[in-house]
């Protein structure tokens, strides 16, 4: 492969670093940056900068030297700079903030594993990472050594897993799973390929782009091994895609696991429909699908990122039709209190009658199509997959929500369902943590 249109940044700091150190994933690792003193050797810090890192309680804050060097020193509103350097907007609560805000531990029949969806579970198996989005979902335990998983713990994710054969693919996060110990996370990824119903492993990772030195040949050796396997990476911004993550990405197609891309939409960052639009270019320039993306969740910490959802479907509107189809990703929201992802996009259908439908496209071009005036309504009686099909409850009523008595309207067993058969556990034990901050109450 050609490398030649991403570069290669090194802060000034970091210039006499050894080559085999810098392409060390260990070293960056060890050296990370996460106080005033470590920040000001590459940057001069805002005074809310200061404010928030000097604040108690904050969210772990580590940036690895190579991610640090991608942020212009000389902007305070660098896009990169934004995303791992706290401000003092990160200390202020907002209406609906929780500290769960997607209910994954009250969807945990054991710790860890959260099973939201009929087929599917998501797997959490650390809670470290690289570096630390400011904007974190699971910030309640991630960059906490103190509540990560232990090997008990993943002795009850897989048992779990063996004795519910509804499940077909797993999805490992964290946390970071590629930032585990290289021995750790392959004794995972072979207790998974001995499941015998387990058809799909899916790993999300933010690693190739906080730390790419990690996509090592010994690991993609590794991971080719445990196929069908798929990578999601985290990409906000076409100033993340370097050199680096380029060769990080070639080395994982080449090794036959297919990437996909999830952003968050991020005030300041990247809520511009141009920018989108060349991150999704130059993630498919690099052999990355974009997949989702997120509007930002209700977790403490990440108020001043937050968007409209309206801006969510200009983004998409700028890019249907603008560019191709393989590079449009669904723009979501994980619906806060365990609804999962709802996409959201714009309206194409404009009206339907019986047997016509009107449609407009990108350019505002507006044609019909005419419906079949005879079709043979499909008869889920005679058809096997109808009739194993798993029912789901429904959802109505949506004036209270409106009216911001309440967040969300559980169907009933809501919570039984998602129980999964699990009992009480650490996870569980705190209620408040499911309670969105002045929804039904004054905000004080």
């Amino acid at each position: 492969m050609t490398i030649n249109k991403f570069t290669s940044k090194r802060a000034p700091y970091f210039e006499d670093v050894p080559d085999e150190k810098w392409n060390d994933w260990r070293w960056q690792m060890a050296n990370r940056l996460n106080s005033v003193d470590d920040f000001e050797k590459i940057l001069k810090l805002t005074e809310s900068e200061k404010k928030a890192l000097n604040s108690d309680g904050l969210f772990r804050v580590d940036i690895t030297p190579y991610y640090a060097s991608l942020i212009d020193p000389l902007d305070e509103n660098d896009p990169i700079r934004k995303q791992v350097i706290p401000t003092a907007g990160e200390i202020v609560p907002f209406t609906g903030m929780m500290e769960d805000s997607l209910a994954e531990d009250r969807h945990s029949p054991v710790p860890g594993l959260v099973h939201r969806y009929p087929d599917r579970v998501l797997m959490l198996v650390t809670t470290q990472c690289a570096s630390y989005c400011r904007y974190c979902t699971r910030s309640r335990i991630v960059g906490d050594p103190s509540a990560t998983f232990s090997k008990s713990e993943f002795a009850l994710q897989l048992d779990y897993l063996r004795k519910t054969p509804q499940v077909r693919d797993v999805l490992l996060s964290g946390g970071d799973p590629l930032t585990l110990a290289p021995k750790v996370l392959e004794q995972l990824l072979t207790a998974l390929r001995e499941i015998p119903h387990i058809e799909i492993i899916r790993i999300g990772s933010r690693v190739p782009v906080f730390m790419p030195q990690r996509v090592t040949d010994q690991l993609c050796d590794m991971l080719q091994r445990f196929h069908p396997l798929w990578l999601n990476i985290h990409v906000n911004h076409p100033n993340e895609i370097s050199k680096e993550l380029e060769v990080a990405c070639d080395k994982l197609t080449r090794a036959g696991i297919p990437l996909g891309n999830q952003s968050v939409l991020l005030a300041g960052v990247n809520d511009c429909v141009h920018i989108q639009r060349k991150l999704v270019q130059d993630l498919v320039q690099i052999r990355v699908r974009p997949y989702y993306l997120y509007q930002c969740d209700l977790v403490d910490g990440a108020g001043h990122f937050r968007t409209p959802v309206a801006k969510g479907i200009e983004i998409i509107e700028g890019l249907r039709g603008h560019t191709s189809g393989y590079a449009v990703p669904t723009y979501v929201v994980d619906a806060p209190g365990g609804g999962g992802k709802i996409p959201v996009m714009p309206n194409y259908l404009i009206s339907a009658s019986d047997h016509k439908i009107v449609l407009r496209n990108y350019e505002g071009y507006i044609t019909t199509y005419e419906e079949p005036v005879e079709y043979q309504i499909h008869d889920p009686e005679t058809c096997s997959y109808c009739q194993s099909k798993r029912g789901e409850p429904g959802q109505s009523g949506v004036s209270g929500l409106l009216d911001g008595e309440e967040m969300f309207i559980k169907p009933e067993g809501f919570d039984l369902l998602h129980n999964r058969g699990g009992g009480q556990h650490r996870l569980r034990n705190n209620e408040d943590k499911w309670k969105p901050l002045g929804i039904g109450q004054i905000l004080k």
